[in-house]
């Protein structure tokens, strides 16, 4: 079988119990047979061979045959702080983001902000964010955290961190190849408020443009996490 499958908790011992969604999409879906060796991922960098010994249709359990410590991320940790589009379009977002290699999602609350980072929806985001591990083979989940304000962000920054602004200076690759940790900024389909901006200056931020076209929140996104992710390493 070639699909891979998510075990939420590490196993501790041989046997591996896979849960009710997971189960189901190998007996149902899969049609995995008794025997069968699938690939399962902890989302902690861990990759077991696991050979299928019980098969139910909301129970499956396996014996794990090998596991390897296998990392497919990119060469820098790149934090991305937006703020949410609207509907079907968060995500697609969180999908291209864990498949460029994005380390950590932040969903921004903003003074324009118009899709609220509710619960429900941040439940729903982490859920994309394991779909898409499955598809793309990316073996650390990509951390989706509870909305934060701008301040909140601030208060945690690395040195490398960008506000994209249309007011901005282009980004010059040369400041980002030596930096290990970066943090975007990505605001709403409205823009920031000029206080935001200047804000943001003031607790060290570069404002930076990606160029003299306007850009929907999640291609702006997609944009800087690919060309962080594409440079060579530190």
């Amino acid at each position: 079988m070639s699909e891979r499958f998510f075990i939420e908790y590490p196993p501790k011992a041989a046997e591996v119990t896979f849960d009710e969604a997971e189960s189901q999409h190998l007996a149902k879906v899969m049609r995995a047979n008794l025997g069968d060796v699938v690939v399962g991922f902890d989302g902690k960098g861990t990759e077991y061979q696991i050979e299928l010994t019980t098969i139910g249709k909301k129970k499956v359990v396996g014996t794990v045959r090998s596991q390897a410590e296998v990392s497919r991320e990119a060469s820098r940790r790149l934090t991305l702080a937006v703020a949410l589009p609207k509907g079907d379009r968060q995500r697609w977002l969180v999908e291209k983001c864990v498949e460029l290699g994005v380390t950590r999602l932040v969903p921004l609350l903003t003074k324009r902000g118009v899709a609220q980072p509710v619960e429900k929806a941040i439940e729903r985001l982490r859920r994309a964010v394991v779909e898409a591990s499955k598809q793309c083979e990316r073996n650390h989940l990509m951390v989706v955290e509870q909305g934060q304000s701008l301040e909140e962000v601030f208060a945690s920054r690395p040195a490398a961190s960008y506000l994209l602004h249309p007011s901005g200076e282009a980004i010059h690759h040369d400041a980002i190849v030596p930096a290990k940790e970066v943090l975007a900024i990505i605001g709403p389909e409205g823009g920031f408020t000029d206080e935001e901006v200047a804000e943001a200056a003031e607790h060290g931020c570069q404002i930076v443009s990606l160029g003299p076209r306007i850009l929907r929140v999640e291609t702006a996104a997609l944009a800087i996490a690919t060309l962080v992710t594409a440079l060579p390493g530190p």
